[in-house]
């Protein structure tokens, strides 16, 4: 005798904890989509035994307390960012299954930007997208996928094209692109489309899991609230206004994992230093030459070359193969405000590009000596323009190297080279990034050969001053 025993997914939480509520009843309005959803993609993670390698992010919207029911890897997301949070995760992680799951509003409107260009790169993430044409959660506002006619909040007349202009079709948009592998609209309104749906949910899923690179569900859902219908009413609503409009079926369906580049194997992290206040610290310099991973700042007025020394550095690493990132910071003025950058040099993929703590500093100026030389990580270095420097950290616990960058470069009769000078003296002291490395990415990045001469003799003095 068999027995057929019906349940709920067991990546669901046992109890949906959620405010002061029934613990067995989700926050979704009878008739909405998105409980039906959850249940198809809960589903669909068990069958594939994927719940401990599944990441979800979870949009503003509807489906905000999404983790409240998926017993997975949950990431709260800032509106409209998901797929940039999906690419860091993917990338970080790249054996992990990583949803991104999102409303019209949140995906079509602010975020629209976000899913284009995660599609156009075509990343190996899979994105559920629900599109009721409307604001649902915060109080019923016209959505980019509000159909012609239709009354909301903030479109009191209804939606007309001379005003509002028509809605957008995502699917339609995205199929444009080449980087995306596969694209698909359904309707959640009878037994046949909820199969329907059902299978392109699990196809979604299953590109991820085999590499085949990005995939989007839209699905068509209703919204009794914010369209104050009933539900069955609602569900008709969807047939009769929204389908029309937004015809389901398979927009893209190939392969793409030979276009996609292949993920790495994470990095184990290493040990953390615990810096003032719980914060993790870089790790102290590691022995000329010999570094894992560098965290560097350097610092001065604008107009000193600051950003140029740190983008010829970034340059020459990325020439050696090694993993580079560069962030500039600076303000409005052409000269004589504040600038500064971050570098990250590492053998291995690099988390994070944000340096807090740095393990070395190169200050062109006195103020960003007192402003980042404090932060540097015990065993770290400093390399100050001792033309401009002359009050230095009272640390015992850090190298600091002093040059006198500007009487060098006018001593090369060339004022303007005092931050190559540096360069040059912080290449000598860590041998992070070879000269020849140097030289050959400016040529590469079309530099004139008059310049790059001048760039190199300044490198070079700074080398020379070091050694002497």
């Amino acid at each position: 005798m068999f027995e057929t025993k019906y349940g709920r997914a067991a990546c669901f939480y046992d109890k949906f904890e959620r405010k002061n509520g029934d613990p067995e009843v989700t926050t979704y309005c009878p008739g909405c989509g998105h409980g039906v959803l959850h249940k198809m993609i809960a589903e669909a993670i068990d069958d594939f035994g994927i719940a401990d390698r599944t990441i979800l992010l979870s949009p503003v919207g509807c489906a905000v307390f999404m983790y409240y029911y998926l017993d997975v890897g949950n990431i709260q997301v800032s509106h409209g960012r998901s797929p940039a949070v999906a690419t860091g995760v993917k990338r970080v992680r790249p054996g992990s299954v990583v949803i991104s799951y999102q409303g019209d509003g949140d995906l079509a409107a602010i975020g629209g930007n976000e899913i284009l260009h995660a599609a156009n790169r075509g990343e190996n993430i899979t994105v559920f997208f629900v599109n009721n044409g409307i604001y649902g959660m915060t109080g019923g506002q016209m959505a980019p996928t509000t159909p012609l006619g239709q009354k909301t909040t903030t479109s009191p007349r209804g939606r007309s094209f001379a005003v509002e202009g028509p809605p957008m079709r995502v699917c339609e948009l995205l199929a444009t692109l080449d980087g995306p592998a596969y694209i698909e609209r359904v309707a959640l309104t009878d037994a046949k489309n909820h199969m329907a749906t059902r299978k392109a949910v699990r196809k979604a899923l299953q590109n991820q899991i085999d590499g085949k690179g990005f995939s989007l569900v839209e699905v068509l859902s209703a919204c009794p609230s914010g369209w104050k219908a009933s539900p069955p009413d609602a569900i008709r609503w969807v047939e009769q206004n929204m389908v029309p409009v937004f015809p389901p079926g398979v927009f893209r369906d190939i392969d793409r994992s030979g276009d996609i580049r292949p993920s790495p194997a994470p990095a184990q992290p290493a040990p953390a230093t615990e810096a003032a206040g719980g914060e993790a610290a870089s790790a102290p310099a590691a022995p000329a030459g010999e570094f894992k991973e560098i965290a560097l700042t350097l610092s001065g007025f604008g107009g000193q070359g600051v950003l140029f020394a740190g983008v010829s550095l970034a340059e020459g690493a990325v020439h050696e193969g090694l993993e580079t990132t560069w962030i500039p910071s600076y303000g409005p003025e052409m000269r004589g405000g504040t600038a500064h950058c971050h570098l990250r040099l590492s053998r291995e993929a690099i988390a994070s590009p944000l340096i807090t703590r740095p393990g070395h500093v190169i200050a062109f100026n006195q103020p960003s000596v007192e402003k980042f030389a404090p932060a540097i990580v015990p065993g770290g270095l400093l390399v100050v323009n001792s033309s401009l420097v002359k009050g230095l950290p009272d640390r015992q616990d850090i190298r600091v190297v002093q040059v006198p960058a500007y009487e060098i470069a006018e001593g090369l009769g060339n004022p303007k080279a005092a931050n190559m000078v540096l360069v040059g003296a912080y290449i000598e002291v860590t041998k992070a990034v070879g000269a020849k490395s140097i030289h050959d990415a400016l040529v590469e990045k079309g530099v004139k050969a008059k310049l790059v001469e001048a760039n190199m003799q300044a490198i070079e003095a700074g080398r020379r001053a070091v050694r002497k």
